[in-house]
């Protein structure tokens, strides 16, 4: 209950057009009651958006009505976490509506469908604000309530403001280019279609590209939920003068991306920030004709990836990816490499596995060796000898040291040695 010196001075406030600190606490609890039924809203929109607007049902976009749910559910509850004041440094709530511009303009949606779509949003918030407080007497009085309607409606230009620049932008790029033709032309090219020569002139026209024109893909796998690992990734992409041209498949996320000028490593480090899931980077160094194996090895490079988020350019992962190329014959040189160690009992395994990483990592010194591993150097000088009884290979025979790194780099220990880039095999001799 709101006490009557309370209410005066919040009525006070909203008069003056100031809200105190007190005062925004009780309008952001009063939000946050309504996110445990944020789902439950965002669906309510959807179905009164799809019944009032049925010109969303005419996209091309498959299962629109699907995506439209999952597209609500993300702004009602985004929406709710701003509101109540729950929103963390790393807010992307105009991210979202950037995106969500951009898809729209892609899904050939008219953008007065879409700013409906927001307006019956921040309509559909107020009702349930003010439902809550009538059923369950919140501690908002009717000045608040109305301070608050005036933040949600805002927020709302705001929200106008973001997307539909974001629209504009993306009905600009597709004016100069036809996306659909964009997406077949990539997914031909995707599936080899690069070795035609006929194909690969309409490619090049289609795409924007010279004959000597660089470039790149750039792969990583959607999550459990159907999400892109990259998010936004053509601004990011925008912002080092690089050109690239998206597309979702078999549960990947991929792009053809033109780099005028810088390294291949830019393109790295401009897409690391906006990674939420693993993504892999490869050259095309025959252009769009060799771009079906670019997307393999980029493909392959994301598999490398064992961290729930990040970038990688194949060139700075190839023993993995390489190991990761032919499951059936990794797997047997794994056996063939470490022989009788790959089946020694735990621990010892693992300390021999270990000790073997660092040994080959340090040049096979077993000295440098033992500096890293904080113990005796006759102490690994005897795990070598182990080592080698158990495996069968020589430590001082370059094609053995081969293997045996390959078989490391196969099941982890060489990652854990040496960090996550991949050196060069051992270089040195035994000492």
């Amino acid at each position: 209950m709101v006490t009557p010196g309370a209410r005066d001075v919040s009525s006070r406030s909203a008069a003056r057009g100031a809200v105190t600190t007190v005062d925004q606490e009780r309008i952001q609890r009063a939000w946050s009651g309504l996110s445990s039924r944020a789902d439950a809203i965002a669906d309510s929109i959807t179905l009164a958006l799809i019944e009032q607007e049925p010109a969303y049902m005419v996209s091309a976009t498959p299962d629109i009505a699907g995506e439209l749910r999952r597209s609500t559910r993300e702004h009602i509850r985004q929406g709710l976490r701003t509101l109540s004041g729950a929103s963390a440094a790393d807010d992307n709530t105009r991210e979202v509506w950037r995106r969500t511009g951009r898809e729209r303009a892609r899904q050939g949606i008219p953008m007065e469908l879409v700013l409906k779509a927001y307006t019956l949003g921040s309509r559909t918030l107020w009702e349930e604000l003010v439902l809550e407080r009538e059923q369950h007497r919140s501690e908002i009085d009717e000045h608040l309530l109305l301070v608050a309607g005036q933040q949600l409606w805002r927020a709302l230009d705001s929200q106008y403001e973001t997307l539909v620049d974001a629209y504009r932008r993306e009905s600009a790029r597709m004016q100069q280019r036809d996306l659909a033709n964009v997406l077949v032309i990539l997914d031909g090219l995707r599936s080899g279609r690069g070795g035609d020569p006929a194909f690969v002139i309409e490619a090049r026209a289609t795409l924007g590209l010279s004959a000597s024109q660089e470039i790149a893909c750039v792969v990583g796998p959607l999550d459990e939920h159907g999400s892109p690992p990259l998010s936004a990734p053509e601004d990011a992409l925008d912002q080092i003068g690089a050109v690239s041209h998206w597309n979702i498949r078999d549960g990947h996320q991929f792009a053809l991306v033109a780099l005028p000028r810088g390294s291949w490593n830019s393109i790295v480090s401009a897409l690391a920030a906006r990674a939420v899931g693993p993504v892999g980077v490869a050259h095309s160094p025959d252009g769009v004709s060799s771009f079906a194996a670019a997307y393999r090895l980029a493909a392959l490079t994301a598999e490398t990836i064992t961290e729930d988020s990040g970038v990688a350019l194949a060139t700075d992962r190839l023993p993995r990816v390489i190991m990761a190329a032919d499951e059936q014959s990794s797997e047997l040189l794994v056996h063939h490499a470490l022989g009788n160690l790959w089946t020694h009992p735990e621990p010892q395994r693992e300390t021999l596995l270990g000790t073997l990483a660092h040994v080959l990592s340090s040049d096979g010194s077993p000295t440098n060796a033992a500096k890293i591993l904080y113990c005796h150097r006759n102490t690994v000088i005897y795990r070598i000898r182990r080592i080698e009884e158990l495996t069968g290979l020589d430590l001082g025979d370059p094609r053995d040291r081969l293997l045996l790194t390959l078989a490391l780099v196969k099941t982890g220990h060489w990652v854990r040695a040496v960090g996550q880039g991949d050196s060069s095999t051992p270089r040195g001799s035994f000492k």
